[in-house]
């Protein structure tokens, strides 16, 4: 009686399946080499760097303390150096938001999503890949942005009462924050564009939620509208690079807090949409 042994796999299949095997590394380099091969990330990146630096060095050498100016304005006297040299985070927090929109929602758009999903079946590291790329990276470049804008807004501002040096209180954590809030508009931007699947819709959210939401809140009831204002994600957002804290804003870190709140609520949300439905 002869008995059989089954044959040995190959070591060359066995390396292969080894090979391939779908890691959380492997995605992430995956969606890194996606992100940069995409001319829109470039281009968009650029632009939020030029408008928060074109926009901050044009404030400061601008500025004037004449007391005619309009409050609160760029011209101002009422301004420090940190918020003219910031005045284009708001422009910039649109670029880095459409960018992390189209990282995300640009997949559906063009199809390309089934291809991914087919790759990563488990599909959540889909989306913690592509917020884990685009947040560093608009962080760095942001915070690069802040610095330079600060240092040309200084030549501006020169002999001026309001002039700072970058190793005064607060400026270091104001520039910093900047960085910080821009990188986590951008993961909110990824994390609206799997949610929605529109880069359309995705956009308009973002500016509704940015933007035009505090405006309409000023319809409210006074009682309602003071308790409420401060949470709103870009007023929660401007509390962290805000260089001095006015008496009805959040200090920088429950500001930091309450916006990366809002920010994972949307991931969770996102999350639970792409792991329960189709493509």
């Amino acid at each position: 009686m002869t008995t059989t042994t089954p044959a040995a796999v190959p070591a060359q299949q066995s390396s292969a399946k080894t090979a391939y095997k779908v890691t959380g590394p492997r995605v992430l380099r995956s969606e890194w080499a996606k992100f940069w091969s995409l001319r829109s990330s470039w281009i968009t990146l650029a632009v939020a760097v030029v408008l928060l630096v074109a926009l901050g060095a044009i404030a400061s050498a601008t500025y004037s303390p004449d007391v005619t100016a309009p409050p609160n304005g760029p011209g101002s006297g009422t301004q420090d150096a940190v918020s003219l040299a910031l005045l284009g985070v708001t422009f910039a927090s649109l670029a880095v938001g459409v960018l992390g929109v189209l990282l995300s929602a640009g997949e559906y758009s063009t199809g390309m999503i089934r291809s991914t999903l087919t790759a990563v079946p488990r599909r959540l590291p889909v989306l913690w890949s592509k917020a884990a790329v685009i947040g560093p990276v608009a962080l760095v470049v942001s915070t690069v942005g802040a610095l330079a804008a600060f240092q040309l807004g200084t030549l501006g501002l020169h002999g001026e009462k309001i002039a700072l040096a970058m190793g005064d209180d607060g400026v270091l954590r104001s520039l910093a924050g900047a960085g910080v809030y821009l990188g986590l508009v951008a993961v909110f931007g990824v994390a609206l564009g799997v949610l929605l699947r529109s880069s359309a819709g995705a956009i308009a959210v973002l500016v509704g939620v940015l933007l035009i939401l505090p405006g309409l809140a000023q319809l409210l009831p006074d009682s309602l509208y003071d308790n409420i204002n401060p949470y709103f994600p870009s007023n929660a957002g401007s509390a962290v690079y805000a260089l001095h804290q006015s008496s009805d804003a959040l200090s920088p870190g429950a500001g930091l807090a309450v916006f990366a709140g809002w920010v994972a609520l949307t991931l969770v949300g996102s999350a639970v949409r792409l792991a329960k439905t189709d493509a």
